[in-house]
């Protein structure tokens, strides 16, 4: 993705410049290896991160730890708190749950669930 990121911005005639350890990415075979390079180190670090974290989920399930949410437990902080007031305001002046949502750019299923709970 970043070759052709780099590629597009050689066709268009842009050079980019790297601002911490100034480096100019050009139209020239060394910016492209430069950039290969970069590329290359990236993949192997997102591999690396994966397979780390892969193992330590596998370790903690052979250690009989549990892994994620406990079961039946619900997230304590919800998108809307502190903004009952305002939904309150909104039924009370005829505003549709979906008119709500579209304002607090929510989803309506986000307010039905918070009203529904609430």
């Amino acid at each position: 993705m970043i070759m052709g990121i780099l590629e597009h911005c050689m066709k268009v005639g842009v050079k980019v410049y790297t601002v911490k350890d100034n480096y100019e990415l050009g139209d020239n075979i060394q910016s492209k290896v430069l950039a290969f390079a970069f590329a290359l180190s990236a993949e192997i670090e997102r591999d690396l991160i994966s397979q780390r974290t892969k193992e330590a989920m596998a370790r903690r399930r052979a250690c009989g730890l549990y892994t994620g949410r406990k079961p039946g437990a619900k997230n304590l902080r919800h998108k809307l708190d502190g903004k009952e007031n305002v939904i309150k305001s909104m039924l009370s002046k005829g505003y549709s749950r979906r008119q709500i949502a579209k304002k607090l750019k929510v989803s309506p299923t986000t307010i039905n669930t918070f009203l529904n709970n609430a």
